[in-house]
């Protein structure tokens, strides 16, 4: 392993949402995402419903670098939304790395179908992940969107 590569450790693990520490982790990535950098109104972003989800924290050398929220649809069905890389991390493997850990664990949960609603220029990035655009784009806090979705094979036992 090179030096660059050995500088560059992206972990990927759960947060707790009720852990104050693993929270401003993750409030700290979408806010400086979602708010800060694309303009969405705080009161959208913090919709109220992040206790009742799985959170994922990427870290590079310890600092979070990115995140995602897995919100449980019901029946079998699961939403991945909040998915966000900050800017000096985008383009080194940590979306990737968040999207195959959600997989994972959407797996395991034994999730049968994923659905989420992607910005339009990360459409082709979901799309790798076996995701297919349907319907019309559509405008979520103002950001232009096509939903997505995907069968998922179970790993629960």
């Amino acid at each position: 392993m090179s030096a660059s590569e050995a500088a560059h450790r992206i972990a990927v693990r759960r947060a707790d949402w009720a852990d104050p520490a693993d929270r401003d982790a993750v409030m700290r990535v979408r806010e400086a995402v979602f708010v800060r950098e694309q303009g969405v109104p705080a009161r959208e972003e913090w919709d109220g419903r992040d206790a009742g989800c799985v959170h994922l924290l990427a870290e590079v050398d310890g600092r979070a670098a990115g995140t995602a929220r897995i919100l449980p649809a019901g029946r079998g069905e699961a939403k991945i939304g909040r998915m966000a890389v900050v800017a000096e991390q985008r383009g080194r493997g940590v979306g990737r790395a968040l999207m195959e850990e959600a997989l994972r664990l959407c797996r395991a949960r034994g999730w049968s179908e994923l659905r989420l609603d992607a910005q339009t220029q990360a459409v082709a990035f979901y799309a790798r992940f076996g995701f297919e655009a349907r319907g019309e784009v559509f405008l979520d806090a103002g950001i232009p969107h096509r939903e997505m979705r995907r069968a998922l094979e179970s790993t629960a036992s």
